[in-house]
């Protein structure tokens, strides 16, 4: 398959586009709190306004992982969370119509076996995998699985990749491409950083696939920035954080969550397109 919106990614990307906003990409972990809460909360999150969807495959060494990813993610582990039960929250989200990806570091998917991973994703539904660990050079394996079967490849470009890294890169992606525009570990912040838009500058000087941007967004507001400039605004921290807040209250954890989603959907809304 050619590279860009002949995905269901990229469809959602340019249904947004098309509607004059950016889309609204948002991640939780794979059992957290459990594999049911967690397919709750994330078809809450499609229900809200999410375009895209990225379900994270938890891991015991998650070294770009933030605290609170990290603590999700543990206590998924601790929940006894397997690659199964992430595929079959891949299969429950997807049944909505919105394109589910799954974000994970490589080793699990090495583990798993390549080629089985590819395959048990792609009957799950899933659209493809976004891989922070795993840069194309060292990717032909995932490439090619990838290939055969029209699943996305999202690899990372970051405010230190030359431009020729980026070119690299962008070349080797199908579906968007995600900009990760802090400097160190993943989180929510206050601020949005200085040094996303002219990253999302660069990236598109090399591609016309859509530029996702990953940078702590956490309220509407923040997201409104973001879309002003970028072709989707990716959320993790601040979605598991409304559930941690609400660790002992399921369905206060569900409200707080679609709340959290109508914002952020009102603010890619309201960016003013650059």
């Amino acid at each position: 398959m050619s590279a860009g919106a002949s995905t269901t990614t990229g469809r959602a990307f340019e249904k947004a586009r098309a509607q004059g906003r950016a889309a609204l990409v948002g991640y939780l972990p794979a059992g957290f709190p459990d594999v049911d809460g967690g397919i709750a909360a994330l078809r809450a999150m499609v229900d809200a306004g999410c375009d895209v969807i990225e379900v994270g495959l938890p891991y015991s060494d998650p070294v770009m992982d933030g605290p609170t990813i990290q603590d999700a993610a543990q206590r998924a582990l601790e929940g006894g969370v397997r690659t199964a039960d992430v595929l079959r929250t891949v299969e429950a989200v997807a049944a909505t119509g919105t394109p589910t990806l799954v974000m994970t570091y490589w080793n699990p998917v090495e583990r798993y076996g390549v080629e089985r991973f590819a395959q048990d994703l792609y009957d799950a539904g899933g659209a493809g995998l976004i891989t922070p660990d795993l840069t194309p050079d060292f990717a032909p394996e995932w490439i090619a699985a990838a290939d055969a079967r029209g699943l996305d490849k999202v690899f990372l470009v970051a405010p230190s990749s030359t431009d020729e890294r980026i070119a690299m890169t962008t070349a080797a992606c199908r579906g968007f491409v995600y900009a990760t525009a802090v400097m160190g570990v993943t989180g929510a912040r206050t601020t949005t950083s200085d040094l996303a838009g002219p990253l999302v500058a660069r990236t598109r000087a090399t591609t016309t696939l859509p530029v996702g941007v990953g940078l702590g967004v956490s309220n509407g507001v923040q997201a409104a920035e973001v879309a002003s400039y970028a072709d989707g605004v990716i959320v993790g921290s601040a979605f598991v954080r409304v559930l941690l807040d609400n660790a002992d209250d399921r369905a206060a954890g569900l409200a707080a969550i679609s709340a959290l989603t109508a914002d952020l959907a009102q603010g890619v809304a309201g960016g003013v397109r650059a």
